[in-house]
């Protein structure tokens, strides 16, 4: 009934007005079935929408960052409406005509990023009346002509770039500390180097959230709001592997929505470290395992959803990039809760890349005891079929809420999946579901539970691949109905 009353509520709310000015940026944008999905008029509020973020709690959009999503069309003089805006990174992607004088509305921006586009004309002299803006950068457009005078009245400017004629006009007016290098991958982040190094130097024991296994993690905030997180390497392992640098393009170069993106990598005199974006809720093992699950517990529904997301995450590391990847640490603790709970695959610093063939392995072992695959304990060799028994654990672990290496079935000389044949051996089904996964169909627990003990066969041959798990999971969450309305409906929260 609350349920209800709550879905009606929202139904009769409005759209806001930002909102209304972004369907009219992506009615410019030409945008497709396949684009902008998220972006509904039904909403009450743009703040959940793909590349919107907002402020709170008066819900106002202060960030568009929209690259690389193949939008053609224009940027339409809507985008004045959003006076609240402070960043908008609309860069590689198909855009034309002029940039909109409306622009000058949005008195707070500080970034514009809206390089290698087909923007034509001139730049707005208007321009030079955003009085915040420190990020300026059109290049690889077709613009024409010189940069109005009145951007060189804009005390904050510390990064101007645009190409005239060929020629780049760049201002970079903070210097770089003599040694650091920064290098950002496929979404180049819309602050220029001086001002990401100065946050990364001044991240202290007050900004850590959490410890990798390749080091320290840090949430590092810009002064728009933005928030990213950041691992502080251990440079003594780091300098072991010499293509440490290398890999990291590749993984640079990979995005998915169920994994985490690696926006870029800085090494200093004193550290070296890995930029990726900051997801809110934190990791699945903290909000399962932890106070989180008394305030608001993680239904069924919500735990499929994380299930289904985390091998679609899994899946695409596995099938869809070349040379494929093997994670080699699934585990809880590395998958990631945004705010609707879509999960996202983290911490490739342990992953190593499959060069040839489905026969190359790796040899380091790594990851947690009771994720890790009986092969991959006896002789450290890690394939695809070993991430796919680690999964099979993730799945037990979501239907039982224990760890793999619970106390319970730790002092039976058990882990969790001897444990779970011992039960189901003896029916005693009500003995392995988490009670707060509220009412389920024993035939779901059923289902989800085959799929795990298919993972988690001792014989890695006997294992399905992941794109066949993602299938089967599919098929039993999703069934039957698999269209996006119904995948939102079916995993109502």
């Amino acid at each position: 009934m609350l349920a209800a009353l709550l879905l009606c509520s929202t139904a009769s709310m409005a759209l806001t007005p930002d909102g209304e000015a972004l369907l009219e940026l992506k009615l410019a944008f030409n945008a497709t079935a396949q684009r902008l999905t998220s972006w509904r008029p039904s909403d009450p509020n743009p703040c959940g929408w793909e590349g919107i973020s907002c402020s709170l709690p008066d819900l106002r959009v202060q960030s568009i960052n929209l690259p690389y999503m193949q939008l053609g069309g224009i940027v339409s003089p809507s985008i004045g409406r959003l006076d609240k805006l402070q960043r908008i990174a609309l860069h590689q992607n198909s855009l034309h005509g002029p940039i909109p004088a409306e622009i000058k509305n949005c008195t707070e921006l500080r970034a514009i990023y809206l390089r290698a586009n087909y923007l034509q004309g001139g730049i707005p002299s208007e321009i030079g009346e955003l009085v915040h803006l420190t990020i300026l950068d059109l290049s690889s457009n077709l613009l024409r002509g010189t940069i109005p005078a009145s951007i060189g009245s804009l005390t904050h400017l510390r990064f101007l770039k645009k190409s005239i004629g060929g020629n780049y006009v760049k201002m970079d007016k903070q210097t770089v500390p003599d040694g650091a290098k920064l290098v950002t991958y496929q979404w180049n982040l819309p602050y220029s180097t001086s001002e990401i190094i100065k946050r990364l130097e001044l991240l202290d024991e007050e900004d850590v959230v959490g410890c990798g296994g390749f080091g320290t993690v840090y949430k590092m905030v810009m002064d728009d709001g933005t928030s990213f997180a950041v691992k502080r390497i251990d440079l003594s392992r780091e300098s072991r592997d010499r293509t440490f640098e290398k890999e990291l393009e590749i993984l640079g170069s990979i995005r998915h929505i169920n994994l985490v993106n690696l926006r870029g990598y800085c090494r200093l005199p004193t550290a070296k470290l890995l930029i990726y974006d900051f997801v809110e809720l934190g990791s699945l093992d903290c909000y399962l395992h932890g106070d989180e699950q008394e305030d608001q517990p993680l239904n069924w529904n919500a735990r499929m959803k994380i299930a289904l997301g985390s091998a679609r995450g899994l899946a695409y590391l596995h099938h869809d990039c070349s040379p494929g990847i093997v994670h080699r640490d699934i585990k809880a603790s590395n998958i990631l809760l945004d705010r609707s709970l879509e999960p996202r695959v983290s911490d490739f610093g342990l992953a190593r890349l499959l060069v040839d063939n489905a026969a190359h392995v790796t040899t380091v072992v790594a990851g947690t005891f009771g994720y890790l695959a009986p092969e991959y304990l006896q002789n450290g060799h890690a394939t695809e079929k070993s991430d796919v028994y680690s999964f099979g654990v993730l799945l037990l672990e979501l239907v039982t809420g224990k760890r793999p290496t619970d106390a319970c079935f730790i002092k039976k000389g058990l882990n969790i999946v001897g444990w779970l044949n011992t039960l189901t051996g003896e029916h005693r089904l009500e003995d392995i579901i988490d009670e707060r996964c509220g009412d389920v169909e024993v035939e779901a627990v059923e289902a989800i539970l085959d799929i795990a003990a298919m993972c988690t066969d001792a014989d890695p041959g006997q294992r399905p691949s992941m794109s066949a798990v993602l299938k089967m999971l599919e098929e039993e969450i999703l069934s039957p109905c698999m269209s996006e309305l119904c995948y939102e409906q079916h995993l109502e929260l």
